[in-house]
């Protein structure tokens, strides 16, 4: 069997396209989920409904919003959702291993050189000490829940390190934030959109960078049903391409300067309309330009990451010890890599 990456397959539609050919038969306005999280991190489906590239690829998107990672992965295996971009988590392994996920593509990375997610302490930690991660031997570090990217990066500074910490699972984002604020916990790792604020204040102190630990780190996949991936090959290459332009932009604008201020600004406009909406567009701008990390162009996926992850997981008894790299992720979509 042959198997065509993102290139290949969108390069055969164009030229169907360009030859008077059909092209994949996508019903026009075909109704499709995408799971989000109100991250600067999801903006290339942000970037990709408001600008209209789902729309030119034939899809009507609508996006669900999600507070972890761990329900928007049960949401693709119920067919819930369609497509999602998120961390990988024990809980989607799992489902992968069942049949019902597929891995499709990489969306954000730690990049040498862009500022990327930070250790953070509590003022009540870093008052007693700790000031680099080697200071968390002994003390609680937040996580959503047991297998979840924040337990995965926590346990790598910890082994690095060569210090035990307890991990406390609080299951959302703004519960980690409120415990780690009051000092209910004494760290925690997060994507600088969150982690300088919150450092600005005075309530919490950046300590790292997880960087550091995990340099190259395919922080977000894209993924769908395993359902998709194999039956609705058109459909899904239509996804990731309109998905692919998102990225695009927002790199060309936040992370290029491309456009200059301007260009920033009206990304900034764009970002707005779903992360940071409770705050007037003035406070939320700061907050949004620090969140700025190069998101994977064409959906370019590191699999030796994705691999580490996997086998975290199963060293930490968190899934099934069979489960291999292909178990997991479908590598016909786009192009892969190794860092």
């Amino acid at each position: 069997m042959i198997n065509f990456n993102r290139r290949h397959t969108l390069g055969l539609i164009g030229a169907a396209a360009a030859t008077g050919l059909a092209a994949p038969a996508i019903a026009q306005n075909k109704k499709i989920v995408v799971g989000a999280l109100r991250f600067t991190s999801h903006s290339g489906s942000f970037i990709a409904v408001e600008r209209n590239y789902f729309a030119e690829a034939g899809l009507d998107v609508e996006l669900r919003f999600f507070q972890a990672a761990q329900p928007m992965a049960v949401a693709i295996a119920s067919g819930d959702v369609d497509y999602a971009v998120t961390a990988i988590s024990g809980g989607l392994v799992s489902l992968a291993d069942k049949g019902a996920i597929k891995v499709i593509g990489g969306a954000l990375s730690e990049e040498p050189g862009i500022d990327g997610q930070k250790i953070l302490a509590s003022d009540a930690a870093f008052k007693a000490g700790v000031t680099t991660p080697a200071g968390l031997a002994g003390k609680s570090f937040g996580i959503s829940t047991a297998g979840s990217s924040f337990h995965y990066m926590g346990s790598k500074v910890a082994q690095a390190e060569g210090i035990e910490m307890s991990f406390k699972p609080l299951q959302k984002v703004g519960a980690i934030i409120g415990a780690l604020k009051t000092g209910q916990i004494d760290a925690w790792s997060i994507v600088p959109h969150i982690a300088k604020p919150l450092a600005g204040s005075g309530a919490v102190h950046i300590i790292g960078n997880v960087s550091d630990y995990l340099p190259n780190y395919q922080v977000t996949t894209v993924f769908t049903s395993a359902k998709n991936a194999a039956d609705e090959r058109d459909q899904t290459a239509a996804f990731l391409n309109g998905f692919g332009k998102g990225v695009s932009d927002y790199n060309s604008a936040m992370i290029d300067k491309s456009g200059g201020e301007d260009g920033v600004n009206a990304m900034v406009d764009l970002i707005h309309k779903y992360v940071y909406t409770d705050r007037p567009r003035e406070k939320a701008a700061p907050s949004i330009i620090n969140g700025t990390m190069r998101l994977n162009e064409g959906a370019k996926m590191n699999v030796a990451s994705v691999q580490d992850q996997l086998s975290w997981f199963q060293s930490e008894g968190l899934v099934d010890e069979s489960i291999t790299l292909d178990t997991l992720v479908d590598t016909s979509y786009v192009d892969t890599f190794e860092a």
